[in-house]
């Protein structure tokens, strides 16, 4: 009885110290247990996503407009400039699997957010210098017939070294930002739920002024002003971001989380032959006070082969031995591979906005009040106006609505809003395909004035639906792969979700090369010189019902989808002394 008074008393100290300070393996500037009351949350937040508006305002000033100069200044054909923004924006968002994996195992988030970001800050002056400096620009004349080579070499190499900033920058800097929350709160895990929200609100303020004033100073003022602004930007939101140093938490680096995965495979190879044990809990789990505050799952009944790793024998070989949580981490990883897989075609939808979508607004009529023409670049801003809409909605008013009715802290799953994003990406493609039939029915009525005279407005809808589909399956996708992730991966786990993107690219690249060479075997191809000798309408077609027929498969497997399940501190408390006991009755 004594025991357990003490125990109590214990567990009564634990809970207040859990008021003041934060025990979920972070650390404060100096090293020490983060206090609640002066650290992380919002007031840490904000210092990140004011670096994130940056980043995003940079790279949605230079993605939106960047077909348009792969054609206008490097001579590009359509096809050619296409395939040349798949490739960037694939590379782009699949350089994030290589910093995830560098901040999550060796260098820190916080160090590689400030490293990577200083990678693309050097990116957007090599960019400026060859917009500025002379004997570097496109040509002599601001009218170019023919744009140098050395022009050509250097751009390239600025952009893709914005890519290798980003790769660091964004897996680190959205992990570093949701780590400002502790999940064992109620109140800081309610709150992490709306970061994600508010994380994009902040993006889609960058992407708006990226795609309306960095494009117009494009446009009207020149692309070496512009450059010059998004490089001071970036260059304050550095400073911004390196002054809340003192707010934020920060977790420490454990060497690479692969290890401990390949540890179970091996383990679990070379005990296959052994039997498991009817009760779970005689498998083996490192009791709590030797896990250094780390977060152990409890057992699923999925993938049991991976089980036999934890089987207790009388091994003193690492190599043959793993704990509980170790293995349903691998389980973790591998119940991902269908949910990232079937979210490529939403990601394949998502790439035409930025290229084939802008193509096609740059034959319309763009001029609104007393001859103000937009630049074409700034329809994109209407998917950040869906995006920022649905966004509100879901976390204003449908998520408080669904906690009351259904009892679910979260109103739905992460799997079913990601669902709900990708019947809207399919709605964008259909609309898509009919105004562009009805553009191109202008095109073929009147060769001469072509679609000049159709608003660039009719494209307004396909931009909208497409945001509001990012405002669900894009903020999910950030959600899901962060939560679901082991908690040694979670860069890599935002990294695995821009991979969706990075991948749906290069897929995109390939089905246009395919299909331009299947329908020219037929007599022509859908995609000719400019959108008026193509017929980007079927190949949007051919998107829906690639994206229809793939959500069918989703269903199935979201269905069947086993979520991560964190064990308590109670359950903890009981799995601790079964496991001392299992050990000493091996001894």
């Amino acid at each position: 009885m004594d025991k357990i008074n003490v125990e109590m008393e214990t567990i009564t100290r634990a809970e207040i110290d859990d008021q003041k300070l934060v025990y979920d393996s972070s650390v404060d500037h100096k090293g020490r247990v983060p206090l609640r009351s002066s650290t992380g949350v919002w007031k840490a937040s904000l210092f990140i996503i004011v670096i994130e508006f940056s980043e995003r305002l940079s790279f949605f000033g230079i993605a939106t407009s960047l077909i348009m100069y792969l054609t206008k200044v490097i001579h590009q054909d359509l096809k050619t400039a296409a395939k040349s923004v798949n490739y960037w924006t694939g590379v782009t968002t699949l350089m994030p699997l290589l910093g995830g994996f560098l901040a999550d195992a060796y260098l820190g988030r916080f160090s590689t957010v400030l490293l990577s970001s200083t990678v693309y800050f050097l990116g957007l002056l090599l960019l400026t210098m060859s917009r500025v400096v002379p004997s570097l620009k496109p040509c002599e004349s601001d009218l170019c017939d023919k744009r140098r080579n050395v022009h050509e070499a250097i751009f390239f190499l600025a952009i893709y070294l914005i890519s290798v900033g980003t790769g660091g920058h964004k897996p680190s800097l959205e992990s570093f930002g949701a780590d400002q929350f502790d999940d064992e709160n109620p109140q800081e895990r309610r709150k992490k739920m709306s970061f994600f929200n508010w994380w994009n609100f902040g993006l889609c303020c960058g992407l708006l002024l990226g795609v309306t004033l960095i494009v117009y100073v494009q446009e009207h003022v020149s692309w070496a002003m512009a450059d010059v602004i998004l490089t001071l930007v970036m260059a304050s939101s550095i400073v911004i971001f390196y002054a809340g140093k003192p707010v934020y938490r920060y977790r420490k680096t454990t060497g690479s989380p692969l290890t401990p995965m390949l540890n179970v495979l091996v383990a679990a190879i070379r005990k296959r032959s052994l039997q498991l044990p009817s009760d779970p809990s005689h498998l083996h789990e490192v009791p709590k006070s030797e896990t250094n505050q780390k977060r152990l799952l409890s057992h699923t009944k999925r993938l049991t082969f991976l089980d036999k790793a934890a089987i207790l024998d009388q091994t003193q070989d690492p190599w043959k031995l793993a704990t509980v949580t170790n293995v349903e981490e691998v389980k973790l990883i591998i119940n991902m591979i269908p949910i990232w897989l079937t979210t490529l075609p939403f990601g394949i939808c998502v790439a035409q906005a930025a290229t084939f979508f802008l193509k096609q607004g740059l034959t319309m009529n763009r001029k609104i009040i007393h001859n103000f023409e937009i630049p074409t670049a700034s329809i994109y801003a209407l998917t950040a106006v869906g995006m920022i809409i649905s966004v509100a909605f879901y976390d204003k008013i449908l998520v408080p609505f669904l906690r009351r009715t259904t009892g679910n802290e979260r109103g739905i799953s992460i799997l079913q809003r990601i669902g709900i994003g990708m019947i809207f990406s399919v709605s964008t493609m259909i609309v898509a395909a009919l105004v562009e039939r009805k553009r191109l029915n202008l095109v073929h009525k009147n060769p001469l004035e072509g679609s000049s005279r159709m608003s660039v407005f009719w494209l307004a809808p396909q931009f909208l639906i497409l945001g509001i589909a990012d405002g669900f399956a894009l903020v999910g996708l950030q959600e899901y792969f962060y939560d679901q992730v082991p908690d040694s991966m979670r860069s890599l786990g935002i990294a695995l979700y821009l991979s969706v993107i990075g991948a749906a690219n290069f897929i995109s690249s390939l089905l246009i090369t395919i299909v331009d060479h299947v329908t020219e075997k037929s007599g022509k191809s859908w995609f000719g010189k400019d959108p008026n000798s193509s017929r980007l309408d079927y190949f949007y077609w051919l998107l829906a019902i690639i994206t229809a027929v793939n959500l069918c498969v989703y269903v199935i497997v979201a269905r069947n989808y086993s979520y991560k399940n964190v064990r308590s501190k109670a359950t903890m408390s009981v799995a601790d002394c079964d496991d001392r006991d299992n050990r000493e009755a091996m001894v």
